[in-house]
């Protein structure tokens, strides 16, 4: 899914970086005497971009945990009683550790940091995991964010399937997913970032072999975030469901018998 997609440096003094960065994820660099090409992975002096080409291209796609509507949503998303805290089971001052096995441009993971949860946070694409990496970064060198993510987020690259294979039981309290889902409709209303990602990142048609996974290794919970109106993922039921006015986090309790 990645062969539509160079590298390239809007900043000359970024080219070496950028060289480096094509090497590394196996992508080609940019040659600006030629038609760019569908995708530019692009490094800029504030950040690393996703930026669609063509024409009536949508804006760049990047990890962003220090302003916009995350910045808000920290402040005035309301905490604790938000239905993502009480789909992981956040109560009091409690601290839960959370497994990210599909962490995206990690935005609940963020938020879950931030209401004090540890999160490992995976990533199995390499150009996805480059974003959210550097969006950690800069979130790393601000003063108002930088205890938060050095403590209590971790990244890493790889499988979540291979990587709870591998994992001791519990790997952590709450497993979280947010698959890709297939569209269903072409009517319906995708956000820009989800339509640049999903040229990508593609489906995830292991999503249930994931689900299924993720109930062996939970310690407590695994919560799985789906459109409102989506179905569940293939396997059990969940034991509820908290819906909200686009998503819908369905929650597996996990009972294990001594």
């Amino acid at each position: 899914m990645t062969t539509e997609i160079a590298v390239t440096a809007t900043d000359p003094a970024l080219l070496n970086k950028a060289r480096q960065l094509a090497d590394q994820l196996g992508l080609p660099l940019h040659d600006h005497n030629t038609p760019p090409s569908p995708l530019l992975l692009q490094l800029t002096p504030r950040r690393l971009e996703l930026q669609p080409t063509g024409r009536r291209a949508p804006g760049p796609v990047y990890a962003d945990f220090l302003s916009g509507k995350l910045s808000h949503r920290r402040r005035h998303g309301g905490g604790r009683r938000q239905h993502l805290a009480r789909a992981v089971g956040l109560k009091g001052r409690q601290e839960v550790s959370v497994i990210d096995a599909t962490a995206g441009l990690g935005r609940d993971a963020f938020i879950l940091a931030d209401l004090g949860c540890r999160v490992l946070l995976l990533e199995r694409n390499p150009v996805i995991h480059a974003l959210l990496a550097d969006g950690l970064a800069r979130a790393m060198a601000a003063p108002e964010t930088a205890e938060l993510v050095g403590k209590r987020m971790q990244l890493l690259t790889g499988d979540a399937l291979t990587f709870l294979e591998q994992s001791r039981c519990p790997a952590a309290e709450v497993i979280y997913l947010d698959p890709m889902f297939p569209e269903r409709t072409k009517s319906s209303l995708v956000k820009k970032e989800m339509l640049v990602l999903r040229r990508i990142a593609g489906d995830d048609p292991d999503a249930g072999q994931l689900l299924a996974r993720s109930l062996e290794k939970a310690g407590r919970r695994v919560v799985v975030k789906r459109p409102r109106l989506a179905p569940t993922l293939p396997g059990p039921p969940p034991s509820f469901s908290l819906s909200g006015k686009s998503s819908r986090f369905d929650v597996y309790l996990i009972n294990r018998r001594p």
